[in-house]
């Protein structure tokens, strides 16, 4: 069984060449590794930032549209539902296909999506058009992820990781800000008027500056295992999606679909076991020999257990117990969003200095403390004092997502960086349907018999003492220094072909 680098013993030489690395000055990244981050970040950001725009422009369509709440709640389920089924598959794509030609890919699928979702003349076509733009976004993080494992030296994985927390953290902030500016004054296609220049510009920059990094491996697709991820994960996340909603009862729908789900993945799994030992998985679990790897991913689904949950419940109080608007309960968010993206870089370089354990630790002691009080909300809270406790919230994210990210994958060997990528990936979108699904319905539940702002104590409540698993978690995190087999500080010249 394989194992972590930083379970070896203290005089171990790799242990010691790790300990020099990092001692070291910052090896310089080339001109051609930085240009293929730079576009991988900024297409990363778009895409994640279109996936929260919709988020208060629902009530708008349905009115537009002429659907009902349910019908139009499906913009969203069906997003995160096509993300939970693709997102398994990118390690094989990742693999199969050039580093330029997935970006084309991925791109090009959120790009033609977007222009559908501006001229779509009815909800059907909007749907379809939300379904091909989520198949693009489900290809880019995992790429973005692998793409830094193999291109950035191990003593600044730590810095080039703290930037993509701006990708991931400051987009999704700022997307309910941007379409409340836009619904403010222009029709919801203005949404995805404003996203496709800018994705058509990653697109055009990918196409003329991105090389291919690594080599492509002539890996067999496994149609079992594909089949398989249509049950598993898209029973899974429809069926705590539903539940979230209000679905329940042992007949549901919500509660078959999560009973399938459940069936369909121990089948996945036994699936992916078997094809380890004789050709290549789908998604190789191989990566869950790594003790630290395991850590990182169980602290992951924690923090977005908790994150997921708020990020639904706090617009909620801030709408319904306070009578803000789309436009004022974006703003008032968007503190705590800019805070965990912007400090991304500096917690990374502060990673590189001082390992996961300090970082980690301090993030999801602020993550407990933070949720503490806003189970405490009432109808006179003041709102300074809630953007500074969604402030503190965001803080303690940033201080575990780097880390986590970081020192999970460093120990993977590179046939690894793919498939550990998309794992992270798959579960951090089961978790978030998991945390909106538990929070949301201990709120509703509440709230129907005691009141909104009993439901927002019990809802806020749970997820505090949910964070307390992320600080148990946080006491196990060791640096990981992947000694055996660093990334290469000048990679091979890459190319345009394949």
């Amino acid at each position: 069984m394989s194992t972590d680098v930083s379970s070896k013993p203290a005089g171990d030489p790799a242990q010691a060449q790790a300990a020099a690395e990092a001692a070291a000055p910052p090896v310089k990244m080339s001109r051609e590794s930085v240009t293929v981050i730079a576009t991988l970040l900024v297409a990363t950001f778009v895409v994640i930032l279109n996936e929260t725009i919709m988020n208060v422009a629902l009530q708008r369509l349905m009115v537009d549209l002429g659907v009902t709440a349910p019908t139009v709640q499906w913009l969203s389920t069906g997003f995160m539902l096509t993300m939970a089924i693709v997102i398994p598959t990118t390690g094989f794509i990742l693999q199969r296909l050039s580093t330029r030609a997935v970006f084309m890919l991925a791109m090009g699928l959120f790009s033609g999506g977007t222009l559908l979702a501006a001229l779509a003349p009815g909800f059907e076509i909007l749907l379809l058009a939300r379904i091909v733009q989520a198949a693009g976004t489900a290809i880019m993080l995992p790429l973005l992820m692998t793409t830094i494992l193999t291109l950035v030296p191990v003593s600044r994985r730590g810095f080039v990781m703290g930037n993509v927390s701006i990708a991931i953290s400051v987009a999704p902030a700022m997307g309910p800000t941007v379409s409340g500016l836009i619904l403010e004054h222009f029709s919801w296609r203005f949404m995805f008027v404003f996203v496709l220049p800018i994705a058509l510009a990653a697109f055009a920059i990918g196409a003329r500056f991105l090389t291919n990094i690594g080599e492509k491996e002539k890996t067999r697709l496994d149609v079992l295992s594909v089949l398989l991820t249509v049950p598993a994960f898209g029973g899974i996340v429809y069926g705590l999606s539903q539940i979230g909603g209000g679905a329940s009862g042992p007949g549901s729908p919500a509660v078959i679909a999560l009973a399938v789900g459940a069936v369909a993945m121990v089948a996945f799994v036994h699936r992916q076991l078997r094809l380890q030992t004789s050709e290549a998985p789908l998604l190789d679990l191989r990566a869950f020999t790594f003790r630290m790897f395991t850590v990182s991913v169980l602290l992951l689904v924690v923090a977005m257990i908790a994150l997921f949950g708020s990020v639904i419940l706090l617009p909620l109080y801030l709408q319904e117990v306070r009578g803000l608007t789309s436009l004022e309960t974006g703003l008032t968010l968007l503190p705590g969003g800019l805070a965990m993206g912007l400090l991304g870089p500096f917690i990374g370089r502060l990673f590189d200095r001082v390992g996961p354990l300090p970082l980690t630790v301090t993030g999801s002691s602020l993550l407990v403390l933070a949720l503490f009080q806003f189970s405490l909300l009432d109808a006179g809270t003041p709102v300074g004092w809630i953007i500074a406790m969604h402030v503190g919230l965001s803080l303690g994210l940033a201080l575990i997502f780097t880390p986590a990210f970081t020192t999970g994958l460093n120990p993977l060997p590179p046939h690894l960086y793919s498939h550990g990528s998309a794992i992270m990936s798959t579960l951090q979108q089961v978790a978030g349907a998991a945390g909106t699904a538990l929070l949301v319905s201990i709120y509703a539940v509440v709230s129907a018999g005691a009141g909104i702002v009993a439901g927002m104590h019990a809802a806020f409540l749970t997820a505090s003492v949910i964070a307390v698993a992320a600080v148990v978690l946080s006491t196990l995190m060791r640096k990981t220094a992947a000694a055996d087999h660093p990334a290469p500080a000048n990679p091979p010249k890459p190319t345009r072909g394949h």
